[in-house]
């Protein structure tokens, strides 16, 4: 990860537990509800100003209404029966929703789509979006070019597939890595050197209803009082592989979400302070788990003494 972009963004699809109210009748086992949110990790990069996006429509996948869910050949398919009426995909939203993904922080989430979908198995959600741009510090603008985004969306895999039961709605997170998805042109050691970026969208997709969150404070202690730290980064990894990364807003305090449950190793890293130790972290579903860090500033020693 490019240190000038230090964090993961996040965008997020919810399908949040409801119940049905009213009489019962005979689609009661039919529909489920659906509800989508987008969210974002922090994104401390001090060069950067806003990260826009316009989303204006997602669609999501029954995988109960195609044979091939994983292939190419099984996209291209769905693909060809859009103007039909066998069409598996489920369209959720249509409207243009403006978003500064740089605005979604620390579990903030921005409601995309309220909506009853038939009940079933979903493995693909595709997400359109078009006016792609990044604000400097300095008020410059660069346009971005979408890939594929607006004419045939975004395509993120869910796995394992989520299930939405009659009366009921699961939980979808997809978190939005702009710091891998945003890449800088040029010098990112001040903002006159950047001149321009790539757009390359890198989304992962989590089912809420089997993950939960982990959240804490950063501090370091000056003159015998504990003060915050800004901008300190969390890395969380599964195994060898870096899961995902967060940071400190200014408050010291981070969130990050749409963690499956298990067991993680997590460790807090600051330029001008020593690492912290690695710790064995264990997420629990559908709940938050708090880990503190507290960090000692780096010693540097005069090298004529």
């Amino acid at each position: 990860m490019n240190t000038k972009f230090c964090t993961l963004i996040l965008l997020s699809l919810t399908f949040l537990m409801a119940s049905c109210t009213g009489e019962p009748n005979a689609d009661a086992d039919k529909m489920g509800r659906l509800t989508v949110q987008l969210t974002d990790a922090p994104f401390p990069f001090e060069l950067v100003a806003e990260a826009n996006v316009t989303i204006f429509k997602v669609e999501a996948r029954k995988s109960d209404d195609h044979e091939d869910e994983d292939s190419e050949a099984g996209d291209e398919n769905d693909d060809d029966m859009e103007n039909g009426n066998d069409s598996p995909f489920v369209v959720l939203m249509e409207d243009e929703i403006d978003v500064n993904l740089l605005e979604l922080t620390n579990g903030t989430t921005e409601m995309l789509a309220d909506i009853e979908v038939p009940v079933g198995t979903y493995d693909l959600v595709r997400v359109y979006v078009r006016g792609v741009n990044v604000v400097l510090t300095d008020g410059r603008v660069f346009d971005l070019k979408v890939p594929s985004g607006e004419q045939t969306g975004i395509k993120i895999f869910i796995k394992p597939g989520i299930t939405v039961a009659g009366g009921l709605s699961a939980d979808l997170l997809l978190d939005f890595d702009v710091s891998r998805s945003f890449i800088a042109k040029g010098n990112t050691k001040s903002v006159n050197g950047i001149h321009g970026f790539n757009f390359k969208p890198v989304i992962k997709a989590c089912n809420i209803s089997t993950a939960g969150s982990l959240t804490g404070l950063v501090s370091t202690w000056e003159d015998e009082n504990e003060v915050p730290l800004e901008g300190a980064q969390i890395s969380v990894w599964a195994a060898d592989t870096l899961n995902t990364s967060g940071f400190t807003d200014a408050d010291g305090k981070y969130t990050i979400m749409g963690l499956e449950a298990g067991t993680y190793k997590v460790f807090s890293a600051l330029e001008g302070y020593i690492n912290s130790d690695t710790l064995d972290v264990e997420i629990v579903v559908a709940n938050k788990t708090i880990q503190d860090f507290q960090l000692e500033k780096e010693v540097i020693e005069d090298p004529e003494n």
